[in-house]
Order: structure tokens, then C-alpha cells, then sequence
């Protein structure tokens, strides 16, 4: 079948033919793709193409599509039962890599997704300090849970009206208990904690910002977030659900010399199927139910197949880390697109941070928050996301996302992805 016969029987029975907004394509026009395979840095469409794949199902997929590691690991660990509620020794495993794997963590809970962890780590502080307010930063994305939607980024932001308060469904009452402020912005995390601080729980932040675009942290602006909530007595919560095990193996945090007391992982450590995490040190971490009085619940929470695939995954991350080839081959990547603008003369660049990219739609880089993200053309971009994907190339179908290159991408997928930009841009 036809893309736009799957998106209309897709429409008759499922909410605007998703499961998940950002793919309607209402950011970019056009109609949805519908995959039905994928191997390595390559995904198969309903049509019969073959695409190469900068989304990784949205960072998820670092070794790439059908890893054999993973469906093996996968395949055996189905056979023995897909799921008990009941504890398993995998989980012990999962969680003993986890704590490991940074020094920041020392005990972690196993939930389903990064909402789900950001939900976790959002109440745990609130449990522990006794206070209310949570802190965000304006386009940071944290997940569809109530509180956290308002001035979120990513597909909120393209969804049309931003949730500058909360959205559609979301009580204000719930919203008010949030505030505010920009990214990389460290005196209005100042005012607000002058104002608020002994109501705010906690400050949550993408160390490395996803949700608007690559946005990465201005020199001591981390440090300096985690200098403010301590001297006010409030908790940092590093969201690192796209930043943890894609950078290195561990935290984004330990790279960035900073001690958040709660930190959230997800997409690569599930392995490409619901796994998400909530960490810290004991202390913290035994506030939640059964030891303390922080209740956190979940069936599928600690999925043995899941946790099967995950442990595969941090196996190949840690004894053969792709790290440095992957940002060498992103690098490639943004340089010939960047190249290719300016000698083409289109207002567009694409920022990095390693192994992460956005080509924003305009030239006035760097970008440091949403208020500038927001001043990329998104019709043009628009334009580019089609005109890479007429030349097989999937980039993400949002202004305001990431893109992302895997394990799995090779030094032909590198130069495709180049020439496609090439050949787009000076077409633009």
C-alpha cells in the first residue's frame, strides 16, 4: 500500500494517524512515512525505498537498526518468558552497568520511558525537599507529563501554540507550580530562585538541549545552575534521557564536572525497545516506595526483554566505544552542509554538539536558546527536510529536534548524506 492509503486507514482509527505527533509531519507538510523494516543505518518505507537514517528512532538506535547483538540477545531472552511482574536477575544486571558506568549514581529504578522517569524524578524531589515548584528551561523537553509541558520544546513546539501555559487537558493549577526560564540563561535562574527559592524543589535541565535543536551549554552555565538550586536548598535534575551513553559511555554529567542529585536516562540504554531509568545516590534513591514514602509503580517496569537488549547494547558501547568515529563522521556531516549553504547562499547551518546535529534555517549561529531557535525559517527548512528525502536521505521531519549518526553509519552513508545536502541546497 500506498503511504497516504496506510495514513488514511491510520486516521479512521488511530488520533490524526500517530501514535506520537511529530510523526504527522504537520512540522514539514507532506504525508507520514510507514516503515516496514530496518538494518543497520538503513530503514525500508511501505513504498519499497530505502532511506538512510539520521533519526535512530529518535536517538534510540546507536548501534543501529536489527543489531545482531541485540535480536540475538532479544530472541533468547522471549523465549524464556516476555514478562512476569516479578523481579529478574536482568535487572540486577541492568542496574549494577548502570551504577557502574559514573560515580554520580549509585542505586537506579527501572520505569518504561523517559516520561516516566522525568515523572519519577520530578516527585522524588518534591518527597525529599518538601516543596513544590519545579524550574525548567523554555523549550526543553521533558516529557508529556502535566507539570512539564508548559513552554516545552520538541513536538509541543511545532504542535502550533507552544503550551506557553499548559497544554489542552493539563490543569493550570497543575502549571502554576512550574516556572520558567531561559536556557543558558544563568541570571534568570538567579531571579527566580531570589524570588521562589525556598519553593522550588528543584531546577530540571537538558545538560545538552534537544528539544529546540542542538543546543549545546554555555561555558559555566551548568555548574552554575547546580551552584544556585544547592545554595537554596532546592535539588538539580539532569535530564539525560537523549544525553546519557551518547556522548560517551556514562553521563553527560560527569563530562561536564557537574553533581546533579537526580538524573534521568533513557533511548540508548533501552536498546531500542521501553526502557527508561531514574538514578542518584542511595540516599536520595531510598525515599521511593517500599523504602520510603514516594510512590513509583510499574508492571512492565524492568521488562525482561528489554532489559535484555539493554544490557547488549552497554555491553558493545563499553568494550568497543564508537564514540569518536561517530562525532568524526557527524563533523563530516555539518561541514558539507554548512559549506554547501554558504557557497549556495540559503540561510541555513546546522550546529553540533559530537555526535548530534540540527541544520537550523538560518545563518545566525550559534544557537543558545528558544528564543533564537525559533528565528530559523521553518518553511525553508520545510524545503530541506524534502529535498533530503527525495535523495533517500531521513532527517528529522521537526525544526526542533536532533538528528543523530549511529554506530551503524558508515563512510558511504557519510558521503551520501553529503551529497544529498549538496545537491538539495543548491537546489534551493
Amino acid at each position: 500500500m500506498t503511504h497516504s492509503e496506510l495514513f488514511q486507514r491510520a486516521c479512521a482509527v488511530i488520533p490524526g494517524g500517530v501514535n506520537s505527533p511529530v510523526r504527522a509531519f504537520n512540522a514539514v507538510g507532506g504525508t507520514p512515512l510507514f516503515i516496514t523494516s530496518g538494518k543497520g543505518s538503513r530503514i525500508t518505507t511501505a513504498d519499497g525505498r530505502t532511506l538512510i537514517d539520521c533519526c535512530c528512532s529518535w536517538g534510540a538506535m546507536i548501534l543501529g537498526h536489527a543489531a545482531e547483538v541485540v535480536t540475538e540477545a532479544v530472541a533468547k531472552a522471549a523465549e524464556k518468558g516476555t514478562t512476569f511482574g516479578i523481579a529478574t536477575p536482568g535487572e540486577i544486571d541492568l542496574a549494577e552497568r548502570l551504577v557502574a558506568a559514573s560515580p554520580l549514581l549509585e542505586s537506579v529504578r527501572l520505569v518504561n520511558s523517559g516520561t516516566e522517569a522525568v515523572m519519577t524524578a520530578v516527585r522524588l524531589a518534591r518527597g525529599v525537599t518538601g516543596r513544590d515548584v519545579i524550574l525548567k528551561c523554555e523549550g526543553c523537553y521533558h516529557g508529556h507529563s502535566d507539570g512539564l509541558l508548559v513552554s516545552a520544546g520538541s513536538g509541543v513546539r511545532t504542535a502550533g501554540d507552544g503550551a506557553e501555559v499548559a497544554c489542552a487537558g493539563s490543569p493550570r493549577q497543575v502549571a502554576k507550580d512550574t516556572l520558567v526560564i531561559p536556557y543558558n540563561d544563568l541570571a534568570a535562574a538567579e531571579r527566580a530562585f531570589a524570588a521562589y527559592g525556598d519553593q522550588i524543589a528543584a531546577v530540571i535541565v537538558e545538560p545538552v538541549a534537544g528539544n529546540m535543536g542542538c543546543v549545546p551549554p554555555v561555558e559555566g552555565y551548568l555548574k552554575g545552575l547546580e551552584r544556585v538550586a544547592h545554595r537554596s536548598g532546592a535539588l538539580l535534575i539532569c535530564d539525560e534521557v537523549i544525553n546519557a551513553f551518547r556522548f560517551r559511555y556514562g553521563l553527560y554529567s560527569d563530562t561536564a564536572g557537574i553533581a546533579p542529585d537526580i538524573i534521568t536516562m533513557g533511548k540508548v540504554i533501552g536498546g531500542g525497545f521501553p526502557l527508561a531509568a531514574v538514578g542518584a545516590k542511595t540516599e536520595i534513591m531510598r525515599a521511593l516506595a517500599p523504602c520510603g514514602k514516594v510512590y513509583q509503580a510499574g508492571t512492565l517496569s524492568g521488562n525482561p526483554v528489554a532489559v535484555a537488549a539493554a544490557i547488549a547494547v552497554l555491553n558493545v558501547l563499553k568494550a568497543n566505544p564508537p564514540y569518536a568515529e561517530m562525532a568524526a563522521k557527524a563533523a563530516r556531516v555539518t561541514t558539507a552542509i554548512n559549506e554547501a549553504a554558504a557557497r549556495a547562499g540559503v540561510p541555513l547551518r546546522a550546529q553540533r554538539y559530537e555526535t548530534v546535529f540540527t541544520p537550523f534555517a538560518t545563518d545566525a549561529l550559534p544557537m543558545r536558546n528558544l528564543t533564537e531557535a525559533q528565528r530559523s525559517d521553518a518553511a525553508l527548512y520545510a524545503r530541506f527536510f524534502h529535498g533530503m528525502l527525495a535523495r533517500g536521505v531521513y532527517f528529522e521531519p521537526s525544526q526542533f529536534e536532533v538528528n543523530f549518526i549511529s554506530a551503524a553509519h558508515t563512510d558511504a552513508d557519510v558521503e551520501a548524506i553529503c551529497a544529498a545536502a549538496t545537491e538539495t541546497l543548491m537546489a534551493l
